[in-house]
């Protein structure tokens, strides 16, 4: 059995960024919970001149495509296709949209993506790389490890966790889970949403 943890997609990670740093207050049904590390908001003054009604707007679009995205499982042969493609060729530029998907950028540009994003997405690795490592019987997957074999079973092979507080599980691709930090990190409600895994 083989499990795959996603805890630190760039492109889930910037748009969570985003949308608390700018204030964003995107309106969906589906929008996942607030950040359990909230980025400190940016000055009132660059709010004022960002253009804030078309980001609230276009979010949980992007939301959706990169969630799409994430749930999509990678063909393993990609990067042996990558290194085989010419550089500047359109069958690159084709392999890496297909690897790294799309993204806030490539759909409203870069300009809420502010030094704030990359010092606070350093600092998210940072915590996760300084934690000390947990033992077998401390891991998430351990402790819930009857569910996770269940769920493996209905053809679950990669859980995607992005770090927001409270409970938002969603299955996003035919064997892929997401799940937030918060369930994760509690056995009980881990189990109960592997079990939702059908």
């Amino acid at each position: 059995m083989v499990i795959t943890i996603e805890d630190d997609l760039q492109s889930l990670m910037e748009l969570l960024w985003i949308r608390e740093a700018w204030q964003l207050n995107p309106q969906g049904d589906d929008l996942p919970p607030v950040l359990v590390d909230t980025p400190p908001a940016l000055d009132t003054t660059r709010r004022a001149a960002a253009p804030i009604a078309e980001w609230e707007g276009a979010w949980p679009r992007v939301w959706a495509h990169v969630l799409r995205h994430a749930g999509t499982l990678r063909d393993p042969d990609i990067f042996d296709r990558l290194h085989a493609s010419g550089n500047g060729s359109d069958e690159r530029a084709a392999l890496l949209r297909e690897l790294f998907g799309p993204s806030w950028r490539d759909e409203l540009g870069d300009e809420a993506i502010t030094d704030g994003a990359q010092q606070w997405m350093q600092a998210q690795f940072e915590r996760r790389i300084a934690r000390p490592p947990a033992t077998l019987g401390e891991q998430p997957e351990h402790l819930s490890l009857e569910a996770l074999i269940e769920a493996w079973r209905r053809g679950l092979t990669t859980i995607v966790e992005i770090p927001c507080t409270g409970t938002f599980t969603r299955r996003i691709g035919s064997h892929v889970m997401l799940v937030t930090a918060d369930t994760r990190g509690d056995p009980v409600r881990y189990s109960a949403a592997l079990g939702e895994f059908r």
